[in-house]
């Protein structure tokens, strides 16, 4: 390998923008590698958090990262782009054109070489080609699509609130005391995971902030219903945490369906296995995941069915020593047979082992073996409350935790992964920063 190696790393999310922000101040700065970023988007936003930036709790302006002026401060190279294929051979990666608005070309399609390639692209929402859920359906998956999600939300709450004061007004010209049927927003949630049920919970919240800033709403104008094909809801906990979700999510009226299996989306709502009709005015869709489809088998890789790249015990896939995948993106089994589960701490984890053994590779040494670290699971539910499990298979067992402790440990992860990003001295400043804009500036994003 040549003096300066060229690393490139494709995904800026976070794993992929942790790896090369630790790269970047560690080989970039000493002029040791060339480390270069690719994403499709010009802003970083750690993906947990999109449920609070489409429900308006979270201000993505404010809290997204640059990926130029962060490539700059962590002296390595960005791209905007999107991956279109791969020339293992020729060892490149094709980039697509990008487009604006009207149709202008941006940028044209172009090939960036590599000596190392690190694919961290991350999972986007597997809909299982249900019939009508791409056309009827919104997705979270990424920061457009959770501030359109926004959009819609505000000016629907606010449609709703002239509807409740017009009828108000008519109760008044009448003289009328009959009541009539309340005007309803209905939202319906397909897949009861993590994103679901913070989702249903923060869009409470969202309805209580407004009614506080004098929009004529109230917990009866919002009806929320979550819909799981499966027996429970956080299928992926322990089953005493999934108890202590429901019965917080029923203190909030959030109807909850499970065994109940979705067989097409119209505008009307979601359509049944059993021939029932659950009308949704607003239908989102959260249940499974995988990799984007341009990956299956791209550059001839051994891929799975849901597009994740297979990779060894050193994380380098199967078929190119020279090509690592990391995070939802990537497929590896663990001894006892079982896979990494798709979470924020299995990238934080892939993309640390991944660059002890970039480091171990330029230096000629052998690769080791990443074993996952389960540290457990938390669910915020907004204001309402937090619960999980700490340590997971650290122990041996799992430790369960809710409350204003929970919701302590809840946020520490995104400091965590802001710590890895800026430093300890930056994510200081960012938190206080947090904390005056919490005093100068709404609770709630309003437009």
């Amino acid at each position: 390998m040549q003096n300066e190696p060229k690393i490139v790393i494709i995904g800026g999310g976070a794993g992929g923008l942790e790896l090369a922000t630790r790269l970047g101040n560690t080989l970039g700065k000493r002029k040791k590698a060339r480390i270069h970023l690719v994403d499709s988007n010009p802003t970083h936003l750690w993906k947990p958090l999109l449920h609070e930036v489409a429900t308006g709790s979270l201000d993505s302006d404010i809290d997204e990262v640059s990926y130029l002026s962060h490539a700059y401060k962590h002296h390595f190279h960005f791209h905007i782009g999107k991956m279109d294929g791969l020339d293992r051979e020729q060892k490149h990666i094709l980039l697509a054109p990008m487009f604006d608005d009207k149709g202008e070309e941006i940028k044209p399609a172009r090939s960036l070489s590599y000596d190392l390639l690190v694919i961290a692209i991350g999972s986007q929402t597997n809909d299982f080609g249900t019939p009508g859920a791409a056309e009827h359906c919104a997705f979270l998956d990424s920061r457009h699509q959770a501030d359109a999600f926004h959009q819609r939300l505000i000016n629907t709450y606010l449609r709703l609130s002239s509807q409740v004061e017009e009828r108000e007004v008519e109760q008044s010209e009448t003289k009328t005391n009959k009541p009539k049927d309340n005007i309803v927003l209905t939202v319906g949630i397909v897949g009861a995971g993590a994103t679901g049920v913070e989702l249903a919970a923060e869009l409470h919240n969202t309805t209580a902030l407004l009614q506080a800033y004098g929009l004529k709403l109230n917990a009866d104008n919002l009806k929320v219903t979550i819909i799981e094909a499966g027996p429970r809801v956080l299928p992926a906990l322990p089953a005493r945490i999934s108890s202590a979700v429901v019965t917080d999510l029923k203190t909030l009226n959030i109807d909850i369906r499970t065994d109940t299996r979705i067989t097409k989306v119209t505008k009307e709502g979601f359509e049944t296995a059993d021939g029932e009709l659950i009308q949704a005015d607003i239908r989102v869709w959260a249940a499974g995941v995988k990799a984007p489809e341009f990956l299956k088998d791209i550059g001839g890789l051994e891929s799975t069915r849901t597009n994740q790249l297979v990779v060894t015990p050193s994380l380098q896939t199967t078929l190119d020593d020279a090509i690592y995948a990391i995070g939802d993106c990537a497929s590896y089994t663990q001894e006892n047979g079982l896979r990494i589960p798709p979470r924020a701490q299995s990238a934080h984890q892939m993309a640390s082992h991944v660059y002890k053994n970039i480091r171990r590779t330029l230096e000629d040494k052998p690769l080791q073996h990443y074993i996952y670290k389960d540290h457990g699971s938390l669910v915020s539910l907004s204001r309402y409350s937090t619960v999980g499990s700490l340590m997971g298979n650290l122990m041996g067992k799992s430790t369960m935790i809710e409350g204003r402790a929970a919701r302590i440990v809840y946020i520490s992860l995104y400091r965590m992964h802001q710590m890895a990003l800026h430093g300890w001295f930056r994510t200081a400043l960012i938190i206080f920063s947090g904390r005056i804009n919490r005093i100068i500036r709404p609770r709630l994003k309003l437009h």
